[in-house]
């Protein structure tokens, strides 16, 4: 079955025509573009069907942020995308949308263990729900809820709870993204692309003299976290180094805590753009040590998994398996 698929996000939109057989997936074109060069998630859709020429009868969508029945408002951008518009506008007999993360639970049954690299295994012979988590330019969360038979995926916006302070240094960085922020600091704030930056800045601003002449020239001139990443990984910056460390410290404190509230005993992922990248500092950082040091809980969280997706169309796949399953009339 052929399946035009799309992994829509604020910066990058990709969209893919698939060739989907039980849980393989195959992308036989794909495109990627400029989200913000598009008025609608309908214009980039037709062009990429009117370029490659291709007839489409199914297609699902993954889109950041809620999706209400079949209509999502898409976060950092101005649209709001109607599935049962878009049915109409482009010819198409049936078109299905999730949650950005939502697609890419339902992509990792589609992936490869090459596609996979954990960072520790679970207790033997452990099942049970699982959970996801993407840091990139916000912090997608996803459960993925275990039947007996196996996991069905569902979205949530738990990036946008609270950011609680697990220590004084946290306290005071709290009241420094409350003054740039407003009251409401969420843990996208801290675990995200953006939130590297802020960390960097607590940092600096606490001791100017610690950041170094070009580590200051190549944020202005760059985009900021990704060159504070790189420095990092260089190991040539001790500011940047510290302030990864610190994210990646962060980034376990949440995920361990998506693992108590949807009791992944089936393990927890890490999807989105920046683990990848930082999977060589995670071991040198606190992130294991924060994901479990949850007080009478701790034993549970020891037992659970921890991987890091490493294949960057997950999300594609997974709306490609939905949509496909969807169109054999599975409801879920």
């Amino acid at each position: 079955m052929k399946i035009l698929s799309g992994d829509i996000g604020g910066t990058h939109a990709r969209l893919a025509l698939c060739a989907v057989e039980n849980n393989a997936v195959r992308r036989d074109i794909q495109e990627i573009y400029d989200s913000r060069r598009y008025d609608s998630l309908a214009d980039i859709a037709r062009e990429f069907i009117a370029d490659n020429h291709v007839e489409v009868h199914t297609a699902c969508f993954g889109v950041p942020g809620p999706v209400q029945g079949r209509r999502a408002r898409v976060t950092n951008l101005p649209w709001e995308v109607d599935a049962d518009e878009l049915e109409r506008n482009l010819g198409i007999h049936s078109i299905h949308l999730l949650n950005d993360l939502e697609a890419t639970a339902h992509g990792l049954a589609t992936l490869s263990e090459a596609d996979f690299h954990e960072l520790r295994p679970g207790a033997s012979g452990a099942v049970g729900n699982a959970g996801l988590l993407a840091a990139g330019r916000g912090l997608g969360e996803a459960g993925l809820f275990w039947d007996g038979r196996r996991h069905r995926p569902f979205a949530c916006e738990g990036g946008h709870v609270d950011f609680a302070p697990s220590n004084d240094d946290e306290a005071e960085l709290l009241q420094f993204l409350r003054a740039k922020h407003g009251a409401h600091v969420s843990w996208e704030r801290v675990v995200s692309g953006p939130g590297i930056v802020g960390l960097y800045e607590f940092l600096r601003d606490k001791d100017p003299a610690a950041e170094s002449k070009a580590m200051a020239e190549a944020i202005v001139s760059g985009d900021a976290g990704e060159e504070i990443s790189k420095a990092a990984l260089r190991g040539d910056d001790a500011l940047a180094l510290r302030a990864v460390k610190w994210f990646l410290g962060l980034y376990g404190a949440e995920a361990g805590n998506l693992a108590l509230k949807v009791l992944a005993t089936g393990g927890i992922y890490l999807g989105g753009g920046i683990a990848p990248k930082l999977a060589r500092l995670i071991p040198e950082s606190d992130f294991v040590d924060r994901f479990q040091a949850k007080g009478r809980m701790q034993g549970l969280l020891e037992r659970i998994g921890l991987s890091i997706v490493m294949n960057d169309r997950a999300a594609l796949q997974g709306a490609a398996h939905y949509g496909s399953r969807r169109a054999r009339g599975d409801q879920g």
